[in-house]
């Protein structure tokens, strides 16, 4: 007779691990690489030469890349499907988050926008960047729920997806962050667009959405600074302090590297820190300055890698909750890359968001990493 032996906790964090998506994981992995070099580049020299500590980011960087994958494996132990339980009490919590970083006395502005909690140690937590998770996992279980009887939704889920997402985004605009607002919003579009919900609803959100961002510039609900911005986008003279200056320094630091860039560490406008904002937003300009086209071109198909496995991953799963899950974060990650990249090379207007497991920046590196842990999940639980 056959004895039961039960398997020890390291045995089974193995056979956990074994069954990711290896592919998802190498392209992860590798863009973390990439991103942990380009933000030691983009500070080391310009701290050395104030006498500071050069590897002040990098040290703060590898910290948010080892407590994001903590984060990303601990979202791999529950199955999605038990988490979608859960998920009013993740999204409540994404929202009081939303509620404390605009609360008189407890938010702190950066660049025109009160969107950051500071903490102990010199740390700041952005909850929009985090809420992005709990709305993606509202409107999932709301869309899904009639999955179950084998219906599309109604219009009257879609109606409740709205409710769900309505109200973080109404806290996220009185940050005001307009950057996140866009991404967020054209992801809830995919999303009721695959769910198989009714095509006039997303016909309907994109007129909504051309004409409520005319009536917001019109009404003054977008502040000045975005407004300028927006400005540069169009004419990179209209604002040649700040956000024209910006551009332009941006457009140079990206060309000046050629086809093999200048070398890591070598790059006189990274070096000489004329790209305001660089180891975070326009981490790129990074990229192309020191590493050039071949540099720059392999982190993108990192990229292409991390989004072909993400893809099959959603495609495979036949439960419509996990399917809008993987879809959500893959336009969230679609969508930010494409902007944040396109707004370096002045493409697209500025917008202030971070490259995703590329940019430095806590929270970002958390939501990242957690979207990241939420398709290994879905990966699992879909074999």
């Amino acid at each position: 007779m056959t004895t039961y032996r039960p398997q020890s906790r390291s045995h089974r964090l193995m056979r956990n691990v074994s069954g990711y998506d290896r592919w998802l994981t190498f392209a992860a992995v590798g863009l973390l690489g990439f991103g942990t070099v380009l933000v030691y580049a983009a500070t080391k020299s310009w701290f050395t030469s104030q006498h500071l500590d050069p590897q002040y980011y990098l040290k703060r960087h590898i910290i948010n890349i080892l407590i994001g994958l903590a984060m990303a494996y601990g979202t791999t132990l529950i199955d999605y499907r038990l988490l979608r339980a859960y998920t009013p009490i993740v999204w409540g919590l994404g929202v009081l988050g939303l509620i404390a970083v605009i609360t008189p006395g407890v938010g702190s502005t950066v660049n025109g926008a009160k969107a950051w909690i500071a903490l102990p140690g010199g740390f700041q937590i952005q909850p929009a960047e985090l809420a992005k998770i709990s709305i993606i996992l509202g409107i999932s279980m709301v869309l899904a729920e009639r999955n179950g009887i084998g219906s599309d939704p109604t219009d009257q889920d879609v109606l409740k997806s709205l409710a769900v997402a309505s109200l973080p985004i109404l806290l996220i605009m009185l940050q005001p962050d307009l950057g996140t607002t866009l991404i967020i919003s054209a992801a809830i579009v995919i999303m009721i667009a695959v769910s198989g919900a009714p095509t006039r609803w997303v016909i309907g959100l994109l007129l909504i959405a051309v004409l409520g961002g005319f009536v917001a510039v019109k009404a003054g609900v977008v502040s000045q600074y975005q407004i300028k911005r927006l400005q540069s986008f169009v004419d990179p003279s209209a604002d040649p302090q700040q956000s024209g200056y910006q551009l332009r320094q941006a457009r140079i630091t990206i060309g000046s590297g050629g086809v093999l860039g200048r070398g890591l560490f070598h790059g006189p406008q990274t070096n000489g820190r004329f790209v305001p904002e660089q180891q975070t937003d326009f981490i790129f300009t990074v990229a192309g300055e020191e590493t050039g086209f071949v540099g720059s071109g392999l982190m993108l198909l990192f990229f292409g890698l991390f989004f072909w496995r993400a893809f099959l991953i959603a495609q495979r799963t036949n439960d419509l909750f996990g399917r809008l899950v993987c879809v959500g974060v893959i336009a969230w990650f679609a969508l930010q890359t494409f902007e944040n990249i396109g707004m370096s090379m002045g493409l697209m207007p500025m917008t202030g968001v971070p490259l995703p497991f590329i940019s430095y920046g806590g929270s970002s590196m958390f939501a990242t990493l957690i979207g990241f842990g939420l398709l290994q999940n879905v990966h699992l639980r879909s074999r």
